[in-house]
């Protein structure tokens, strides 16, 4: 195990593998997730639910590969159409229950960098569509020791450099 959250989420491990094989030799990949670094920082979002700051993504809809959930996902989070997205590997997590899943369960998910100019985030802020469950953004610098940071999501950030 790599880390705990304090409902007991774990993220059990970070697979470095090639995206060619994500989806076809882990199963089930039900979600995406990216660590965008804009100039030296990260960024992330406010997440209004679960009242946390966390880094991107979001679940896979039907017949959607890993890249276009994570390309959908930071179109709606971030305004972003042509960033570009460095596959990182895949995570697999053991799960509590929760809105998606009633019970404890495993799962795997994509997990993806992305690399943006240092002046990004004015762009971003009139591009995004998604301010309901992201309602704020900020940079890691600016929340770290401040404020709530999805222990995850912190963890996968210093996975990415």
């Amino acid at each position: 195990m790599l880390v705990r959250d304090k409902k007991g989420n774990e993220l059990l491990e970070l697979y470095k593998t090639g995206e060619d094989k994500a989806d076809g030799s882990y199963s089930p990949i039900t979600h995406c997730l990216a660590s965008v670094k804009v100039g030296d920082d990260y960024l992330l979002g406010w997440n209004k639910y679960r009242q946390e700051w966390e880094i991107f993504g979001g679940c896979r809809e039907d017949g959607e590969s890993v890249r276009e959930c994570i390309v959908r996902e930071c179109e709606e989070e971030l305004g972003i159409k042509d960033g570009e997205f460095t596959f990182l590997g895949i995570m697999y997590l053991h799960l509590a229950p929760g809105y998606f899943n009633p019970e404890w369960h495993y799962e795997y998910g994509g997990f993806y960098g992305i690399s943006l100019p240092s002046d990004a985030l004015k762009d971003i802020e009139a591009f995004r569509t998604d301010k309901e469950e992201v309602e704020r953004l900020a940079f890691y610098s600016e929340v770290k020791g401040k404020e709530l940071i999805a222990p995850i999501d912190e963890y996968l950030l210093g996975c990415w450099s």
